[in-house]
């Protein structure tokens, strides 16, 4: 079950326009200047409208057309659709081998990676893309390759197969890739992208993601959170966040057929007293990195029969700190299982909801292509389509709210 949180921006309002209207403002917030250098620089027969192409493929994704052939029919049959991508309406519309062309250069060049960059930059200075808290997550992506025997899979760029859970945690597998993307929580956008074939775990491109989006950031704008399913909980994730990113991670534990609790705690790092009682989370200094816990008796969780003399002398009860330095999988800010924790968690449906606007809306899951650059360029176009989107029904709303 999904947890709705609020949401300052929708895309599903940009749904809502006119064809014409919609392409209109998303074409305004994008700059393909970088790739159009590119373009124009590489050799090869001139004449075609690169940067109608460009807009065309990402009108693809808005408008729901499936193929490039359904693409190149609706540019001959419909002049409005081709005016907006901007082209002349007399000239004739790019057959399909001219897309495919130009879609194998923007797929080897990173100048792609550069504009959806851009485009996140552009939404951060907007206020609509925030920086405090992060989820990330995998999605599946079906090949459009024929599948192959596992024993006979080729690592690095081309599908392979994968098996993981699905949210109601039905064990699933295909052949294809997957998408692993870092999504701010306050706009449901992504912010960092990387593709890889569907063999790898999701744990290997946390860390990549994090380095990507924080490479274009200002340290001290830097999230505060990153969080994750517990798919991700590695050892190592958590320390390079707290210590190389200064931030925490909110991952739930994924106890891996642990049969025993570390002696004097709980499974969750919540400390025991020598009843055996779980010791009760009161607050955390975050300067020090340190969560604090009181006697369960004194506090009145629990009727120990020893009473709170048989852990300490003081009427306060007995007190246990704990250091996230000491172990940061264990120990977090704030404490595991508290409610500040879980209301962070819940945001991770945030990268639910956004894979669910890509896959539903923006076509990343109807691949027609091969091998991971491609598959990549192909899932980033739909990112820019929402990126895109989103800002243009933020500044239809304000022009709105201006001129009332």
């Amino acid at each position: 079950m999904y947890i709705l949180q609020a949401s300052l921006f929708s895309f599903e309002e940009l749904l809502k326009m006119e064809p014409e209207n919609r392409l209109t403002k998303i074409f305004s917030t994008l700059d393909f200047a970088p790739i159009l250098k590119e373009l124009n620089n590489a050799r090869g027969p001139r004449g075609r409208n690169k940067a109608a192409m460009l807009r065309a493929l990402v009108a693809m994704r808005v408008e729901g057309i499936p193929t490039v052939v359904k693409l190149v029919e609706r540019l001959k049959t419909d002049l409005m659709f081709r005016y907006f991508c901007g082209f002349r309406v007399t000239e004739p519309a790019p057959d399909e081998s001219t897309f495919s062309r130009l879609f194998a250069k923007i797929s080897e060049s990173e100048k792609l990676t550069s504009v959806f960059r851009d485009l996140v930059a552009k939404g951060q200075e907007l206020g609509i893309i925030g920086n405090q808290r992060v989820a990330i997550d995998s999605t599946k992506l079906d090949a459009y390759e024929k599948a192959r025997p596992k024993s006979n899979e080729t690592e690095g760029e081309r599908a392979a197969w994968g098996s993981k859970r699905d949210t109601h945690g039905n064990q699933i597998a295909w052949f294809g890739y997957k998408a692993h993307i870092a999504v701010d929580c306050q706009s449901e956008l992504p912010v960092a992208v990387e593709i890889s074939p569907a063999n790898k775990a999701d744990s290997d491109f946390a860390l990549p993601l994090i380095e990507q989006l924080t490479q274009s950031w200002p340290q001290k704008e830097w999230p505060r959170y990153y969080i994750m399913d517990a798919g991700y909980d590695t050892k190592n994730i958590y320390e390079v966040i707290r210590n190389m990113y200064h931030a925490q991670a909110i991952i739930p534990l994924n106890l891996r057929g642990s049969k025993e609790p570390p002696e004097g705690f709980d499974f969750d790092g919540t400390p025991k007293c020598s009843m055996g009682y779980r010791m009760v989370y009161w607050g955390c200094d975050r300067k020090t990195g340190t969560n604090k816990f009181r006697c369960p008796h004194v506090i009145g969780k629990v009727d120990c029969p020893s009473g709170s003399a048989w852990c300490s002398e003081s009427s306060y009860g007995l007190v246990v700190k704990t250091k996230v330095k000491d172990d940061p999988r264990k120990n977090c800010l704030p404490h595991r299982g508290t409610k500040q924790w879980q209301s962070l968690y819940d945001q991770r449906t945030a990268v639910e909801r956004c894979f669910a606007r890509l896959k539903g809306h923006l076509g990343a899951n109807t691949i027609r292509v091969r091998k991971l650059k491609k598959v990549k360029a192909h899932f980033l176009l739909s990112c820019l389509a929402l990126i895109a989107g989103t800002i243009a029904v933020n500044q239809s709303q304000k022009s709105a709210g201006k001129a009332a």
